[in-house]
């Protein structure tokens, strides 16, 4: 069998991560080595395998990394190696993409090639710009065109008189510097001036910009606006329906850029919902969450059934505590017993998935409300377990304990810092490009002003919203310096979210 490797001609896309199809994905995480193009973004590129070999070819106008003909000798070379090497390119690969002259070179000199398409920017920033290429009240062809040649190849390439003379749509592709050029061949073809153009900036993409002309003043508008590519031409009636069915730039977060601090292994809710909102996310995890060994659980778990309570105050809580009970040996449906409080409904969700029936959940999501809702159901001389994390408020043992409750407090995971600030965060901080900061614990503020100094958090203080989970939270960032704008009626990352865009709203 030939140790020759293979090469995928993939399609990532026109820039949202989500309009990946699923055999791209799955192509990326396999690759050994990528050989990737300027358009292709730095979220779709994270999803290789850390140790896969990335590759930059990215071309600009007047400026390519390299030369087509050595992008195709390394492809064939790579492969030789014995590499799966995936050659990812924005939009689809066999539309303006060079795809076919790679398959060629590739096939021509023994290499075996497997073209995956991808979704075309030709349809897809229209459509998230409310444009729909097509529309029986309107048109019934879609015609693509590149826009990215010299204006005397364009000439001779394009059949402009025939273009011009139909009613269909037109998209042009790669076409902004040749826009006086493409504007006038459309006039003098005989479209109307009056007819409809729209430009898609960085079309699926958080920054997405539209532009709304005529072929009769969309230059001037371009200049005076400075709109600059990459951006997808749209021209034809269709265009006045981006008025009614425009969705993408009306979503209540869009053109927010909002930093999340939570640690990664939770980030992925908040961040989800905040991007389905509009906002584009600035991850920068501030804790990681590192579990401790526990020494005394062998003695506590054969007298488990003597507590009245256990207390889980985080979904961590949970999960730590429950991977400590099976590393021990021990089977959750023998938990018997002890009745389940939790702090809030996600940390319910998560004892509830491991089997547990949470009897108690308090209406504000803080340990003072905890000690509340046990204290109307334990008295003098009942014991709770309290698994958590270590430099935990005191408050609620205290608060218990007081009462004669026995608690016995487990540390079962830290919080610790993990990352020091890269410069693209450094500088979106500094430049005043991030519109808000969340926090969601305590933690997150402490570490957060670790990484960045007290001298940022100066230089932040009224110019960026911060936004906390609860009041607990927002005393630490005030104490930390920072100036809080927005704190969750409802201590949660859905009131969180909540929140930010009641903040947001007019903004």
């Amino acid at each position: 069998m030939s140790n020759t490797g293979k090469v995928y001609l993939v399609g990532a896309g026109p820039g949202d991560p989500g309009l990946l199809t699923v055999r791209a994905l799955e192509l990326i995480r396999r690759a050994q080595v990528i050989i990737y193009d300027r358009l292709v973004g730095k979220r779709i590129i994270d999803q290789a395998n850390t140790e896969a070999e990335k590759i930059y070819v990215g071309k600009e106008s007047n400026r390519h990394t390299l030369p087509q003909e050595e992008i195709n000798r390394l492809l064939a070379a790579k492969a030789r190696e014995g590499k799966m090497v995936v050659r990812l390119k924005g939009g689809d690969p066999f539309l303006f993409g060079r795809g076919g002259e790679e398959a060629q070179y590739l096939r021509r000199n023994g290499v075996e090639v497997e073209i995956v398409p991808g979704v075309t920017s030709a349809i897809a920033a229209p459509a998230y710009a409310g444009i729909p290429v097509t529309h029986r009240d309107y048109n019934s062809t879609l015609t693509i065109i590149t826009g990215h040649e010299r204006q005397d190849k364009l000439v001779d390439s394009v059949p402009w008189k025939e273009v011009a003379a139909g009613k269909g749509t037109l998209v042009f592709l790669m076409g902004m510097e040749n826009l006086p050029f493409i504007v006038e061949k459309l006039l003098a073809g005989g479209r109307s001036p009056d007819t409809p153009v729209a430009l898609v900036r960085w079309g699926t993409l958080p920054q997405q910009e539209v532009l709304e002309a005529t072929l009769e003043n969309v230059v001037e508008r371009v200049r005076t606006r400075g709109f600059l590519p990459p951006a997808v031409i749209v021209v034809g009636e269709v265009v006045r329906l981006r008025q009614e069915l425009a969705w993408f730039d009306r979503r209540p977060l869009f053109g927010k850029t909002i930093l999340v601090t939570r640690a990664r292994a939770q980030a992925s809710r908040l961040v989800t919902l905040l991007e389905e909102l509009g906002a584009s996310v600035v991850e920068l995890p501030t804790i990681a969450v590192k579990p401790l060994p526990v020494a005394n659980l062998p003695a506590i778990i054969p007298g488990m059934e003597k507590y009245s309570w256990i207390v889980f105050t985080s979904v961590n809580g949970v999960k730590i505590f429950i991977a400590h009970l099976l590393e021990h040996g021990f089977d959750i449906r023998d938990l018997k017993g002890p009745r389940i409080c939790a702090i809030g409904p996600a940390t319910a969700a998560e004892a509830e998935s491991w089997g547990m029936r949470v009897s108690a959940v308090p209406e504000e999501f803080r340990a003072e409300a905890v000690a509340e809702v046990l204290l109307s159901h334990a008295g003098a001389g009942d014991r709770i377990l309290l698994p958590r994390a270590r430099g935990a408020r005191e408050i609620l043992p205290q608060l218990l304990r007081a009462q004669g409750v026995m608690v016995d407090e487990l540390e079962i995971y830290e919080a610790v810092t993990e990352t020091m600030l890269d410069e693209e965060n450094r500088r979106l901080l500094e430049e005043g490009l991030v519109d808000v900061i969340t926090f969601t614990s305590s933690s997150t503020v402490k570490n957060l002003v670790a990484i960045i100094g007290e001298e940022m958090v100066g230089t932040l203080r009224g110019r960026v919203k911060v936004a906390c989970i609860g009041p607990i939270t927002a005393q630490t960032a005030r104490e930390a310096g920072f100036e809080v704008d927005v704190v969750a009626a409802e201590y949660t990352i859905d009131g969180l979210v909540q929140a930010i865009i009641e903040a947001c709203a007019g903004a």
